[in-house]
């Protein structure tokens, strides 16, 4: 709902909102609607759209040849023993879309992070990767190479980017409690929202502020 309004208030035009959950349970089809609501009145009903994953057979989607697919059957429904499988499986998908470095750096981010094996799982795997074609095993075996070193750089750049960002946000908010007084919980969310890089601008703009209303307005 908050990411639904901040584009269509920024744009200003038709926004579908689809949510895609990726968790593991419930597996119920669940509530698809958004409300506020008092006792006597309802103030806004917000529908979206809802895609759950742990609905869909990662099967169906292995040889699509579509980056989305080879990143999202990570989260699929899947057998425990059929972890390997399915991580060769996607890995098997980037190799034939030949991505570039963005797209892969994407991907196998998600996929390494939501399908990550241990043990026996490992071995598993190794001995999948040694069955395929010679060919398409040295194309796979070009994407995990990348993908482990990429991986490392990425994370520890990506630990020393959102260590400042907290610290950052962390900072702005506990400046503008004493500014301007409490937020509320709408207010709050845009902020939190923001970039880093209007995160600084908020914590010079904010000198300037003696009331919410500068916030608020400076939020719009």
């Amino acid at each position: 709902m908050i990411y639904f309004s901040q584009l269509h208030r920024i744009y200003q035009l038709p926004v579908y909102p689809i949510v895609i959950f990726s968790h593991r349970s419930p597996r119920e089809d669940g509530d698809r609607t958004y409300k506020v609501e008092f006792s006597d009145w309802e103030v806004l009903r917000f529908n979206y759209r809802a895609i759950r994953l742990n609905h869909l057979n990662w099967q169906e989607y292995a040889q699509l040849r579509n980056p989305v697919a080879s990143a999202l059957m990570a989260k699929m429904k899947m057998k425990r023993q059929e972890r390997p499988l399915v991580k060769l499986e996607c890995l098997k998908q980037m190799a034939r879309l030949r991505l570039n470095q963005a797209q892969a750096k994407m991907i196998s981010g998600f996929v390494d992070t939501y399908l990550r094996l241990e043990g026996q799982e490992e071995e598993v795997f190794q001995a999948e990767l040694d069955r395929i074609e010679p060919s398409e095993k040295e194309v796979v075996m070009e994407v995990v190479t990348s993908w482990m070193e990429e991986g490392i750089e990425r994370g520890i750049e990506q630990g020393i980017e959102r260590g400042i960002e907290r610290g950052e946000r962390s900072l702005i908010l506990r400046q503008l409690h004493r500014r301007v007084g409490s937020l509320s919980q709408g207010v709050q969310a845009q902020v939190e929202l923001l970039s880093l890089e209007r995160l600084e601008a908020l914590g010079e703009a904010l000198l300037d502020f003696t009331s919410l209303t500068d916030l608020e307005n400076w939020l719009a």
